[in-house]
């Protein structure tokens, strides 16, 4: 029996299970930006690894404030590499941002409508790989004070797929890890190792980085929408 649930964020709670990659590319379809999603990738890539090496997002950085950086590196990426022209930036970043942002709303106003009807039976901690602004983002979208602690990795230095991770969720929750069910949309990142650190766990479906297979049976449950968790 559940007696408390570890929920992953992004990807999670803001997207629905949609990977945020995919949410990106969309949005530039949606725009218009003349780019391949090939080209797109490369650059996603490139300024996901710049964010996670260099301190560019400070704890006081909203999500808003981050996704419009995301999107003008992105675009001024690909502008560098001559794909598009840099003067049609701004005409493209802002639409998108917007875009992006009033979904972003929509879903984490969902997330909260489900996380509030599961802490009135149990306790609830965020596990997350974050930039180190976190708290700052669950206050923007009215997540703050849901759950009892906040496991992020940029402050405690250890990362998913890193199953220790969960552990630490596990023992802010107080309980026996087959006591904990942890939620989460990627199954390398989430199910596998939380499966490693001993806990249930539930797969959100959603479209995924890749089209590669991915093996639903590695998690617990599936589900397509958090209000199966109630």
């Amino acid at each position: 029996m559940t007696k408390g649930y570890i929920f992953d964020y992004g990807g999670t709670l803001d997207t629905g299970g949609c990977h945020w990659g995919k949410m990106l590319w969309h949005a530039y379809q949606r725009v218009g930006v003349p780019v391949t999603e090939a080209q797109f990738r490369e650059a996603y890539i490139f300024v996901e690894r710049l964010l996670a090496r260099m301190s560019i997002v400070k704890p006081d950085t909203t999500f808003k404030q981050l996704l419009s950086m995301k999107i003008q590196l992105e675009l001024t990426s690909m502008a560098t590499k001559g794909v598009i022209k840099q003067g049609y930036i701004n005409s493209w970043q802002f639409p998108m941002l917007d875009d992006l942002y009033a979904l972003t709303q929509a879903h984490t106003a969902h997330s909260r409508e489900v996380l509030l009807q599961l802490k009135e039976c149990c306790p609830l901690v965020l596990v997350s790989n974050f930039y180190g602004n976190i708290e700052t983002v669950l206050r923007e979208f009215r997540l703050d004070g849901i759950f009892s602690h906040v496991v992020e990795s940029a402050v405690v230095g250890v990362r998913k797929p890193n199953p220790q991770i969960f552990t630490l969720g596990v023992e802010a929750l107080g309980l026996r890890p087959e006591e904990v069910t942890v939620v989460g949309d990627s199954i390398d990142k989430d199910i596998i190792p939380a499966r490693k650190a001993g806990c249930q766990t539930v797969w959100i479906r959603g479209e995924q980085w890749t089209d590669d297979p991915v093996d639903e049976t590695q998690a617990g449950r599936v589900i397509d929408d958090l209000n199966e968790l109630i």
